[in-house]
């Protein structure tokens, strides 16, 4: 294949000995990791040289290389976690049971090796489409990810199909991080109106949190401002946040978020800002995540489907969504 150093352009590395994508225009580049989950592992704007995916401190692992490792459920997801951007389907948050399939922390797909085809290979565009299925439901996610030439945005588009005879619950959902180089002390991030937050049921590292009560976005208890990305050290907690007409969402005035709200109607709020200071991050991590999710709360597709919030995937059929990253060049 005839190998471009302009326009769009597209090809494949090798990775801490995992297969990547390399999808480029003149204003992004993106590596996603097709042997680990469709990781989005890098996305920079150029002309300033800013990635806006964060890096975890114990960088990036094989999930092949299980040596050393406990035989835990959650610790499966943190052991090989390298931080950006992951897929998570079908369970979201802690390990769950469902229907006596035993899910792991944020499982399954999101440490599983996907298939990679290049499907569009032009100056003008680039796209290359991954596809998996689960091991433990039967489920098949196919989702490609596009650049055009001159534009400043990353668009995935994705399809879900139950290859089953039997109607099923999901949770489905982008775990979206940022941090150093792009998050700092001060940032601001943006919602639509309209935007309710419901706090987690308990703080996740007791015993402190930055807000408790339900209310309205940013501030549900009428001082916490959650707009507003604190110093170091601030507690580490975790919001949903909910009433998306328009799903979107901006950060610093540099990057901007949308999707499908109508599939994906919440977003999870994770803040790890350094107050945790045990397994898994030592208080290494200063980290906002802003996740759109199909389902809530983060213990897993059992309690979701228990709620009524998981996604209904009946069975034979399909569900289709769509996402956007753009960098906010101005």
């Amino acid at each position: 294949m005839y190998r471009r150093n302009w326009g769009c352009r597209v090809h494949e590395i090798t990775l801490a000995g995992l297969r990547a994508i390399v999808l480029e225009n003149e204003l992004l580049r993106v590596t996603v990791l097709a042997d680990k989950g469709g990781d989005v592992v890098e996305f920079c704007h150029k002309p300033r040289d800013l990635d806006f995916a964060w890096l975890a401190p114990a960088g990036l692992r094989d999930p092949r290389d299980v040596a050393g490792g406990a035989a835990d459920d959650a610790a499966l997801f943190h052991d090989q976690y390298e931080g950006g951007w992951q897929e998570v389907f079908p369970n979201g948050g802690a390990p769950s049971t469902y229907r006596g399939a035993a899910l792991a922390q944020h499982g399954e797909v999101a440490g599983l090796p996907w298939d990679a085809v290049i499907v569009e290979d032009d100056p003008g565009e680039v796209a290359v489409r991954l596809t998996v299925r689960t091991r433990r439901l039967p489920f098949r996610l196919a989702k490609t990810f596009r650049l055009i030439s001159g534009e400043p945005t990353l668009m995935i588009e994705e399809e879900l199909h139950n290859e089953s005879g039997v109607d099923l619950d999901a949770m489905w959902g982008h775990h979206i991080v940022f941090g150093a180089p792009f998050l700092r002390p001060g940032a601001r991030i943006r919602m639509p109106e309209g935007v309710r937050v419901i706090p987690h049921e308990t703080a996740i590292n007791p015993p402190e949190r930055r807000v408790g009560e339900p209310g309205p976005w940013p501030a549900p208890d009428g001082t916490t401002d959650l707009s507003v990305v604190p110093e170091p050290g601030a507690p580490s907690d975790i919001v949903y946040l909910t009433g998306f007409t328009d799903g979107w969402y901006e950060v610093a005035d540099a990057l901007r978020v949308e999707w499908d709200a109508t599939v994906l109607p919440y977003v999870w709020m994770w803040q790890e800002l350094g107050a945790w200071r045990d397994y898994p991050w030592w208080g290494r991590a200063y980290v906002v995540g802003l996740e759109p999710f199909s389902s809530f709360p983060t213990n897993g597709l059992a309690e979701a489907a228990r709620n009524g919030s998981a996604l209904r995937v009946p069975a034979g059929a399909a569900r289709s969504l769509w996402l956007r990253a753009t960098v906010l060049e101005e």
